[in-house]
């Protein structure tokens, strides 16, 4: 799948399309968000599956993959670039999955503007809790990376202390939203991941057991969670 890019939020993001521009009536187009570390390729079997029935839409966030690396990293800020990638492309409403580092750029998303999400997939995120104690500082890996490590430090700062606006805004998450939990062998503590469906006030959670990477360890079952989700 060629990789394509826009302008938006100040900066070059790359993205990949599938599927046609000739959706079936009422059937939003997706938007799918990597986790940390990784790139728009790693959706490739999901988007493939989904692009049967809309269009789909796989980016690579800011600091990783062909997107630019600006040296500067938030939450609120790949929140921003996906709302300017919708823009420039003139998509009103999406379906928005995402996972992990993905999964909180699409909540904190949905928090702002619920009138641009139709509906919400959150794959193995945990509510955004102070982290005790704090997550110490990665260690580098040696060579060359596919994304920027200035990314990996500033979001762990930011994961360790996350603004409690961010928990407090939950309510704004009016969609239905799909929970999926990676299970026990997840480092994700699945506690969180149920605080979190409480919290919200129209969730259903679903729970593969898979660890962390679900829609890569188990995707079958994980994309069928997420089509009776979004089809229902």
């Amino acid at each position: 799948m060629e990789t394509q890019t826009v302008r938006a939020n100040g900066i070059r993001l790359a993205y990949r399309a599938w599927g046609s521009d000739d959706a079936p009536p009422g059937a939003a187009p997706a938007v799918l968000l990597h986790c940390r570390g990784a790139d728009s390729t790693d959706w490739d079997w999901i988007a493939g599956r989904l692009s049967a029935a809309r269009r789909v839409y796989a980016l690579d966030l800011r600091g990783h993959g062909r997107s630019d690396w600006p040296g500067t990293y938030t939450y609120e800020s790949m929140r921003d670039d996906v709302l300017a990638f919708l823009t420039v492309l003139g998509i009103e409403r999406v379906d928005l999955v995402g996972h992990s580092l993905g999964g909180a750029a699409a909540y904190l998303l949905a928090q702002q503007h619920p009138e641009r999400v139709r509906r919400l997939v959150l794959e193995d995120v945990p509510a955004p809790f102070p982290l005790d104690p704090p997550r110490p500082p990665a260690e580098r890996p040696d060579g060359d990376l596919p994304f920027d490590w200035a990314m990996v430090l500033q979001t762990d700062e930011q994961r360790n202390t996350p603004d409690p606006v961010w928990w407090e805004h939950m309510g704004r998450i009016t969609m239905p939203t799909l929970l999926v939990g990676g299970g026990p062998t997840s480092l994700i503590p699945q506690d969180h991941i149920a605080v979190l469906a409480d919290r919200l006030p129209d969730t259903r959670l679903v729970t593969i057991d898979a660890g962390h990477l679900v829609h890569e360890t188990r995707p079958k079952e994980f994309l069928a969670a997420v089509e009776a989700f979004l089809g229902d």
